[in-house]
């Protein structure tokens, strides 16, 4: 991790994490959308399982980084609550039906 000398620098170091962290999710929602075409039904969309892995695996990682874990569940929490939401729009205007 980069040692910064100056407040001026942190706040240019957590801009640069910012936009990579909004990139990110950006291509985490558009693999999303690709993964409604392989589902069958909305509760295949809605995933629980798939969901409870997701966060115990994020869980895990902040743990193991030294980050508030609970922080990263409501995070992640929200971002899958959010694009749940977008695949099953994006399952239902598909042509499954």
């Amino acid at each position: 991790m980069k040692k910064c000398k100056t407040l001026e620098e942190v706040r240019t170091e957590i801009d640069t994490i910012d936009t990579k962290l909004v990139e990110t999710i950006s291509e985490r929602s558009h693999l999303i959308r690709q993964a409604a075409g392989f589902k069958n039904s909305v509760e295949e969309v809605k995933a629980v399982d798939r969901i409870e892995f997701i966060l115990q695996r994020a869980r895990h990682k902040a743990i193991e980084l030294g980050i508030n874990p609970n922080m990263i569940s409501e995070l992640f929490t929200i971002m899958i609550d959010e694009m749940v939401e977008m695949e099953i729009s994006e399952f239902r205007n598909s042509d499954v039906f």
